[in-house]
């Protein structure tokens, strides 16, 4: 039974002094308010709050920035049932499904949203769908919860309720950030470093939307006083950000357009502000802050992907150091091209020789711990079945016999029919959406320049590579193929169907986990010519290929099956998997 009401007015002076004068609640008890408008100029903008005082908050409104936003209506959520802590939770939800529906532009600032616990949360946040549906029948929405939970608007959005180590994290990184651009000497580099799903993409989108809007606030009103990050919206911090420069650099192209889109969506960001880097090496002026994604996935000196980049490579060292010595990475442009530098680092996701060496990245997590600039993110937010499934994955791939953790819900099934996988997973697709076949590069990519040919049959089923490597996962046609590597790393699945191909083995006389360098089909990724020549042998293949797996075994959120091509390997993780 409905226990709430929604009860709208126009957003002016008269309106809500009478409205204020109709009910005691309307002056003194909790609520969660919306007020949206279609300023013709732009995508319409709605703003979402809480407050215990709605007439004296909507007062406010009136008479700062928000009147000329070209709002017109509010609605105010009522329920006797609420307290503080269930307005903060709704005024969260409404937020991240604003944005994640895409319809309106975001007014709010990202002063910290909450997660916290409280009592009967769960029963409140079922009231909380409610309020959705009542909203999104008065046409605030145009998607259901499901269509915008399994979208990248929503899942990359930086209106993101954060857990504690994240939000300390933010926190140090403000801090220390704001305290070297007081000192313009200075440089510094940051890390921040996590195992698959512990939020490192979120931390750089947020952290850029938090900076943005610290630096062009306009009416501290709008900060709600105990919010996360309110202390950093002063006056002084907003000085010392007026001309702060920054970008965001991300390696794949597929994760990178779909920033971009979100960057689109998002008040104050700018997909311009998404680059690949090679835009930051050949940029003709400096950053004052460069954000790195997926830091282990910049390249080294080595043969690139086509005879153009290999140019700029050379070029851009050229330009930056005076030679092309074999010595200079994309990491080093950052650095050339930027005073401070925030790396977010996983070393067991670089997945190709180029890629950046163990070395590199060793050194840069131990200097930023040497300078108190390290930020370890440990709680698991991709997978329901927690960090513990994480490490048993990769403890599994590099050949140990860790126990199977408790997993709860988490669906964690083996497959020996490749036909059963590929059905199981179109059925969970229709179910909860966002469920798709990845496999390790183990075939050869015949479907790019033959469309009619297949790339992978195996068990009777004939299925081809991703057709495209702009964000496949939402791609027409992805549920019929199969997603490699550079598809999907960064990404969320619901449920990934994960083939692992004959590039990973049992060794016949060791009996160990070992890479077959013949049945490893990615070029680039067991090239060892000009720069990487004699560079990595077979042990190094293996690291790569155990990456590879590692990632794609980490991208559903609700589970993950398998299906194991080397009958060895299949008897080996099949007794690892299932009990």
């Amino acid at each position: 039974m409905t226990r709430f009401s929604i009860e709208r007015l126009a957003f002016e002076r008269g309106a809500v002094d009478g409205w204020a004068r109709s009910d005691p609640l309307h002056t003194n008890w909790p609520v969660v308010y919306v007020i949206d408008g279609a300023d013709q100029r732009k995508t319409p903008g709605v703003y979402v709050g809480e407050t215990v005082s709605t007439a004296t908050r909507m007062r406010q409104h009136l008479a700062g920035s928000k009147k000329d936003e070209g709002l017109e209506s509010i609605r105010v959520v009522i329920d006797q049932r609420f307290n503080k802590s269930v307005c903060l939770d709704l005024e969260s939800h409404l937020i991240r499904w604003f944005h994640g529906d895409g319809r309106y532009d975001i007014l709010n600032g990202n002063d910290g949203l909450t997660d916290a616990q409280y009592y009967d949360r769960e029963l409140y946040r079922e009231s909380f769908r409610d309020v959705f549906e009542q909203l999104r029948a008065e046409g605030l929405f145009s998607r259901s919860i499901p269509q915008i939970e399994n979208s990248d608007l929503f899942k990359l959005s930086p209106f993101k309720a954060l857990n504690d180590d994240q939000a300390v994290a933010i926190t140090d990184i403000v801090e220390g950030l704001l305290d070297d651009l007081r000192h313009p000497e200075r440089t510094s580099t940051l890390v921040v470093q996590g195992n698959p799903g512990t939020g490192k993409t979120i931390i750089a989108i947020f952290l850029m939307k938090l900076l943005a809007d610290i630096r062009d606030y306009q009416d501290h009103a709008d900060i709600e006083p105990d919010s996360m990050f309110a202390e950093f919206f002063v006056p002084e911090n907003r000085a010392l950000l007026a001309d702060l420069r920054m970008a965001l650099v991300i390696p794949q192209q597929s994760l990178r357009e779909s920033v971009r889109k979100v960057f689109k969506k998002t008040p104050r960001l700018d997909p311009k502000m998404v680059l690949t880097p090679f835009q930051i090496g050949e940029s003709d002026a400096d950053f004052d802050l460069v954000l790195v994604d997926e830091t282990h996935r910049l390249g080294q000196r080595a043969n690139q992907a086509s005879g153009v980049q290999n140019k700029k490579f050379r070029d851009i060292n050229i330009a930056l150091f005076e030679e092309d010595a074999p010595r200079y990475t994309q990491l080093d442009w950052i650095k050339k091209r930027s005073k401070h530098q925030l790396l977010l680092v996983d070393g067991e996701q670089s997945v190709r020789p180029h890629d950046l060496s163990p070395a590199i990245l060793n050194r840069e997590v131990s200097g930023a711990k040497n300078a108190h600039r390290h930020y370890a993110l440990t709680t698991q937010m991709r997978v329901q079945a927690g960090t513990d499934y994480v490490e048993f994955v990769r403890a599994m791939l590099r050949g140990e016999d860790p126990a199977r953790p408790e997993l709860g819900d988490y669906d964690l099934r083996f497959f020996d029919d490749l036909g059963e996988m590929r059905a199981a997973i179109m059925a969970r697709d229709a179910e909860v959406g966002l469920s798709r076949l990845v496999a390790g590069y183990a075939w050869d990519w015949v479907s790019r320049r033959d469309p009619a040919a297949f790339d992978i049959e195996l068990d009777g089923q004939q299925l081809r590579w991703n057709s495209t490597a702009k964000d496949w996962i939402n791609s027409k046609g992805s549920l019929e193929e199969v997603g490699s590597i550079h598809t999907v790393q960064g990404y969320d699945l619901n449920y990934a169907g994960v083939i692992i191909g004959p590039d990973l083995t049992i060794d016949p006389v060791s009996g160990q986990i070992a890479a077959d360098w013949d049945a490893y089909r990615d070029k680039k990724g067991k090239e060892n010519t000009g720069h990487l020549k004699d560079a990595f042998g077979d042990e190094d293949l293996l690291v790569f290929i155990r990456n590879i797996y590692g990632v794609l075994l980490t991208r559903g959120m609700l589970g993950t099956y398998v299906y194991v091509c080397d009958p060895g390997l299949r008897k080996l993780l099949r007794e690892r998997l299932t009990h």
